[in-house]
């Protein structure tokens, strides 16, 4: 979910530049830095943004110069005096009540919307704007085109995790049946032991314990349920739009199934393959995170 792209021009007399940049996220969280004189212009861009990603750290930053430097902003007396009449207001209102407000800062007060404004005027301000948010959405495209080329690769390190898995599982279905005979003969012994100290124990009970230890040693289960979450998987990666938190779901899945084969194994051979899974889900869990 990485990417960049960045556009410039000049209109009027301003040079401008934007710049994007996006880093993995679990959900869409969007950082703008834009001029605040340009009226119009923040809900725009983020309407745009939200309608083109689902998830990442996303930075959205608009520089304008104007003769060599930066557009300057120039103290709007007028929104200044009401902020500071209802600034004086809230806090008499508050020492009315026994209330001590802290002090206010003159950086907070400049920072408050309004505040500064630059020498445009307003006629001056929408055609500024839609030349700006054409050269935005062209970013954005580029942004997005590098994004999609990332996850072009990310799915083909996804897909070759999934063929491992998968030759793991297999391994583990294979290593299932060489240990059949192996645990048929610690069953009938454990069966043997329990009978031993069965008397006087009540018959349902004793059945119920037996099936307790079958149980216990089957993997089967857990062999099946990792087979569909490969095949939920590859459904996900082949198909369209947004799948990254449902894959990042599934995952923690594969990793719930292997770490029952591993308690459940019962065999040197079944347990190395689990934790074999189990360090390859891991893997493939990490790389998911970068999908969108």
């Amino acid at each position: 979910m990485t990417g960049f792209a960045s556009r410039s021009g000049e209109t009027a007399g301003l040079r401008w530049g934007w710049e994007l940049r996006g880093v993995n996220g679990k959900g869409l969280e969007l950082r703008l830095r834009l001029p605040d004189w340009i009226e119009g212009l923040e809900p725009l861009v983020r309407g745009e943004v939200q309608k083109a990603l689902a998830r990442g750290n996303v930075q959205v930053s608009l520089r304008v110069q104007g003769g060599g430097e930066e557009v300057a902003a120039e103290l709007d007396e007028a929104v200044l005096a009401r902020i500071l009449a209802a600034m004086a207001r809230i806090e008499g209102a508050a020492a009315g009540q026994g209330l001590v407000l802290a002090q206010s800062s003159a950086a907070q007060i400049v920072a408050l919307r309004g505040v500064l404004s630059a020498n445009a005027t307003p006629a001056e301000i929408p055609p500024l704007r839609a030349e700006l948010m054409a050269a935005f959405s062209e970013a954005l495209a580029e942004f997005c085109e590098m994004r999609r080329n990332e996850g072009t690769a990310l799915a083909e390190i996804l897909a070759a995790q999934l063929a491992e898995i998968e030759a793991l599982v297999a391994q583990a279905g294979e290593a299932v049946e060489a240990r059949r005979d192996e645990q048929a003969d610690r069953l009938r012994t454990q069966i043997a032991r329990v009978m031993d100290q069965s008397h006087g124990v009540d018959e349902t009970r004793l059945a119920q314990e037996l099936a307790l230890i079958a149980v216990k040693s089957d993997v089967t289960e857990e062999l099946d349920r990792l087979t569909a979450h490969i095949g939920a998987a590859r459904e996900l990666l082949g198909g369209e739009g947004a799948v990254g938190r449902r894959l990042d779901f599934l995952m923690q899945e594969f990793n719930r199934e292997a770490n029952t084969l591993c308690s459940k194994s019962g065999s040197a051979a079944l347990t190395q393959i689990g934790l074999t899974l189990k360090t390859v889900i891991d893997q493939m869990r990490e790389q998911v995170q970068n999908v969108e």
